[in-house]
């Protein structure tokens, strides 16, 4: 087991770089969640040659939909969802300067390739932990795609968010049995 890191957003290629398959790791700063909805427009948008609702450098989009916020609380429960559900948006993204994603799972082959190719790195929150991750979250904007309710893009201002480095930019991966 690594040592705990703590990084901060966003990310230079340095900090990317010095991750390393398994390493423990805070996150503090903005993070976008955006799932499948939002990752499909987003794809769209840069087909059509329009203009990101975000500027991609150094951010980390974190696959998740939030639940609504409680009373005195800037978010409810927002945990990763699967990632293999953005694999078929995600090559196009990270060739288009998205390096950090945070998810849950397994990552395909093109995926995984272009965040080797680009200087990328995966990060898993463990799933079952939305309402841990939740006490992370210290404050909320929407950012685009409003009318997709919780697939929504919104940037999340988290403090100490604990994640892993599943995927790194040199092809390690803590998914591999080898």
């Amino acid at each position: 087991m690594s040592d705990l890191k703590e990084i901060t957003t966003p990310l230079t290629d340095e900090v990317i770089r010095s991750l390393k398959k398994g390493d423990m790791v805070y996150v503090t700063g903005s993070v976008y969640t955006a799932r499948d909805a939002a990752h499909k427009r987003l794809c769209e948008m840069l087909e059509a040659g329009e203009n990101m609702p975000f500027d991609f450098d150094g951010q980390i989009v974190f696959y998740a939909g939030p639940c609504p916020a409680p009373p005195g609380k800037p978010i409810g429960s927002v945990g990763p969802t699967s990632s293999t559900r953005m694999d078929a948006y995600s090559p196009m993204l990270v060739k288009r300067g998205l390096k950090s994603m945070i998810g849950k799972g397994l990552r395909n082959e093109a995926t995984r390739q272009a965040i080797i190719e680009h200087g990328g790195v995966y990060f898993t929150a463990v799933g079952g932990a939305a309402a841990l991750i939740a006490q992370c979250v210290k404050s909320v904007e929407m950012v685009a795609f409003e009318d997709l309710g919780t697939e929504a893009i919104r940037r999340l201002e988290v403090e100490k968010m604990p994640v892993i480095v599943a995927l790194d930019c040199d092809g390690g991966n803590v998914y591999d049995r080898q």
